[in-house]
């Protein structure tokens, strides 16, 4: 199936082809039919979105023109606030607490001219990237309804990707923007740290946190990006230099992952560079021990009230992983953030040398639903720690990245991530969109 994009529904308005309303009602429509399968949907506002459609629809016929987003049907993941709804944070202790702003990345769509349909389920506490530990449910592939949707931004992932509509907003703490995304195969955006405010976003880890995007295309990313960004950008073009960072030097990847998606890049017409990991790295410590880390530590902050009101109501993964946090000390905490520090030296260098680095988004395809374990390359891995191994790194580097669509293996959609330094957003778009030409030849 092929997902109508924000842009074409944008220009289909402007045509008076449709209308805002028709839009709601044919979003609302595809919910109802999928959601019972695909539980993209935690919570559907129909009435405050039929309100902001009508209201769009006369601002039109008025002559006033928000932009891009105006009239066209978005989702929210549901730990952010929109005022009047539940944020549920996919948690049972949350359960009742009704926003009363909306946050500010939500106020940015709405004066965008956004109509958000409603609220789109989550890992719990965003603390997971399998998207199958919930209060409201597992969210699961559209690809193969027993595989996971990823997380923990997966509701948002499947909503895209399942053309329930064609813009959704997530959080990415570790990648959980671009593991749905490529899992689902659909564009994932997470920007650079802070470019997207996050005031009215529930935390897990403060200095990890991303707010970030799922699109069909890279265009629609870019009009969403442009919407919710406090940064301006600078659209370029032209010819880039890769640094191909192998993926097997930073954690264990399933060697056709590796070879196709490299392989699609060098197709798409970019010449690479191939990078064994972060050249200069010389800590004992995995970039992932030291990112769960500062995760563990600061998720465990952010819920420590939860721990003590609330523990038995918190998925016993989810609870087992706090408590965890609980256990790292100041001082461990502190050479974690020495050596993110220090990976942030490294990263700059090498950005300083190519335009964009590329990788795997994720090392494995989609595993089943509930799966724990998975055999790669004859390593079994922890589900969780394969799926975040490749992202994560750029969560303590904070640069901005977004997962690319590059095909299927086994059925499956597989991914490329581009990387950049802030600022460059623009070679992300480009770059992103010359892999889109190539895919569709």
């Amino acid at each position: 199936m092929r997902v109508v994009t924000a842009a074409e529904l944008a220009r289909a308005l402007r045509r008076r082809e449709t209308s805002a309303s028709e839009l709601v009602d044919a979003a609302l429509g595809r919910i109802r039919e999928l959601n019972p399968s695909l539980n993209a949907f935690a919570l559907i506002d129909d009435e405050g979105a039929r309100a902001a459609a009508h209201l769009a629809d006369e601002q039109l016929v008025a002559g006033v023109d928000l932009g891009p987003l105006h009239g066209v049907p978005v989702a929210v993941k549901d730990l952010i606030d929109m005022a009047g709804l539940p944020t549920s944070c996919g948690s049972a202790t949350s359960f009742g607490a009704t926003a009363t702003e909306d946050a500010e990345v939500v106020r940015r769509l709405r004066s965008a001219g956004a109509v958000i349909i409603g609220k789109t389920t989550l890992h719990e506490f965003a603390y997971g990237a399998t998207g199958d530990r919930s209060v409201h449910g597992a969210s699961r592939n559209p690809t193969d309804p027993s595989r996971m949707s990823g997380g923990s931004s997966g509701g948002s992932a499947v909503a895209v990707a399942a053309g329930m509509v064609p813009l959704a907003l997530g959080t990415d703490t570790a990648g959980s923007v671009r593991v749905p995304a490529a899992l689902c195969g659909v564009v994932g955006l997470k920007p650079a740290y802070d470019a997207v405010p996050s005031t009215g976003v529930y935390p897990l880890a403060p200095t990890l946190d991303h707010v970030g995007l799922f699109a069909a295309t890279s265009e629609d990313a870019l009009i969403g990006y442009q919407a919710i960004s406090d940064r301006p950008l600078s659209l370029q073009s032209g010819t880039f230099s890769v640094g191909w960072i192998a993926p097997e030097s930073i954690a264990v990847t399933d060697p056709r992952i590796d070879e196709l998606t490299r392989q699609f890049v060098v197709s798409a017409g970019f010449t690479i560079d191939i990078v064994q990991g972060f050249p200069t790295w010389q800590r004992r410590q995995s970039l992932f021990e030291i990112f769960s880390t500062l995760q563990g530590r600061e998720a465990f902050r952010v819920h420590e009230h939860h721990l003590d009101a609330d523990a038995d109501l918190i998925d016993p993964e989810v609870r087992a992983r706090l408590h965890h946090g609980r256990e790292i000390s100041d001082q461990l905490y502190a050479r974690a953030d020495e050596a993110r520090l220090e990976l942030r030296v490294i990263v700059d260098e090498l950005l300083s040398t190519y335009d964009v680095l590329a990788l795997p988004t994720v090392p494995i395809v989609a595993p089943a639903v509930g799966d724990r374990s998975v055999l790669v390359a004859g390593t079994d891995l922890e589900v969780r720690r394969a799926l975040l191994s490749l992202t994560s790194p750029w969560n303590l580097a904070g640069s901005p990245a977004v997962s690319v669509p590059t095909g299927r293996l086994d059925g499956l959609p597989i991914a490329v991530q581009l990387i950049t330094a802030p600022g460059n957003e623009g070679l992300l778009f480009a770059a992103a969109r010359n892999l889109e030409i190539a895919l569709a030849k």
